[in-house]
């Protein structure tokens, strides 16, 4: 009885060892090639990085208890029977519950170095019956490279890059992000080319990478566009004597300008109830006790590293309510006495 239980058990390890020569010596040629000559059809299956995927092309089942399953991925062998020839700790093989005889292999966590043929064959008692199958690891879009954050001066030429991987290759956008919230897009590419940038372009760029795994990947480029200053606003407001004036400046310059007030080619300087606030983009010139001699044209002079721009700011000397209502009550007693003086006779005296 013993004998017979050894011989069949010698049996059986004879036809593991041949099966597993023959495995060897289909590892040694292409496994396309070889079921191509079996007239086997290809499967196919898709599988996303990260994730976990079985592989059954058209399930892969042991007929009987005398038949083997070997995987190979390409020309490797993963699994011959049960025993795994694999050192990846990732693959396994795996049945459907209350399936014994299904021969599946696992891969847990794909990676993009799965992608490509693998082959489950089984060796029964006639001939190998091998199945082809091929897994397309798909992998979602990631940017790895883009421009880093520029400063050009207005007029420049710019050039934005932007690289990114995927499977299938993504496809690149771009678009111009503004602080005013309207945006832009541009044709579709790696390269961002501007030509004669202006202020008005100046902001983020972001760059969008997408396939149809997942959502896109973006990151964003910040252009900074420096341009010479221009006065777009000044203000003053008349004031009467002993009393605060305030004049004010603002300009438009990247980078931030600099400002100085003068009254004719005198420069003002704070003190003796002088006093200039500069804030970013705009200068308040205040004069506090007001005197007679503070009174005339004034000028705004703002000035960066690419240029100076300058405007007149008039302060002029306004009469109090309380003096302009006398004047006006005086000039009704006037006419009532001598209805035939003219207005611009009585301004003109005056």
């Amino acid at each position: 009885m013993n004998l017979s239980l050894d011989a069949e058990k010698q049996a059986h390890d004879q036809r593991f060892w041949s099966f597993v020569e023959f495995l060897l010596t289909l590892r040694s040629i292409s496994g396309d090639s070889f079921l191509r000559k079996r007239n086997q059809t290809q499967n196919q299956r898709s599988a996303l990085t990260g994730h976990l995927t079985v592989l059954c092309p058209c399930r892969c089942y042991l007929l009987d208890g005398i038949s083997k399953g070997a995987w190979l991925n390409r020309s490797s062998i993963i699994f011959a029977g049960k025993d795994k020839w694999s050192v990846d700790p990732r693959v396994s093989i795996v049945s459907s519950v209350g399936d014994k005889h299904e021969y599946s292999l696992q891969i847990q966590r794909v990676d993009v170095s799965d992608d490509g043929q693998y082959t489950c064959s089984i060796q029964s008692e006639r001939n190998p019956r091998p199945k082809l199958l091929n897994l397309i690891v798909k992998v979602p879009p990631k940017i790895y490279d883009i421009s880093s954050n520029i400063t050009v001066n207005e007029g420049s030429n710019v050039s934005l890059i932007c690289t990114a991987s995927g499977k299938p290759e993504p496809s690149i956008s771009w678009r111009h992000i503004t602080p005013l919230g309207w945006n832009r897009k541009y044709d579709s590419g790696e390269y961002l080319n501007i030509t004669g940038i202006t202020r008005d372009q100046a902001g983020d760029y972001e760059c969008s990478a997408l396939n149809d795994i997942a959502s896109p990947d973006t990151k964003t480029v910040k252009v900074t566009v420096n341009f010479a200053p221009s006065i777009h606003e000044t203000k003053s407001h008349g004031v009467g004597l002993g009393r605060t004036a305030l004049l004010r400046c603002e300009a438009a310059a990247v980078p931030w300008p600099t400002f100085e007030w003068y009254k004719g080619e005198k420069r003002i300087i704070k003190g003796q109830g002088i006093e200039i606030k500069n804030l970013n983009t705009r200068s308040v010139l205040t004069m506090t006790n007001m005197t007679e001699d503070r009174y005339g044209n004034y000028t705004c002079v703002a000035s960066n590293k690419l240029g100076t721009a300058n405007a007149s700011v008039p302060l002029i000397r306004k009469c109090s309510p309380a003096a302009a209502g006398s004047t006006w009550r005086f000039w009704v007693w006037l006419r009532r006495m001598w209805p035939h003086i003219l207005l611009q006779d009585f301004l003109l005296e005056g």
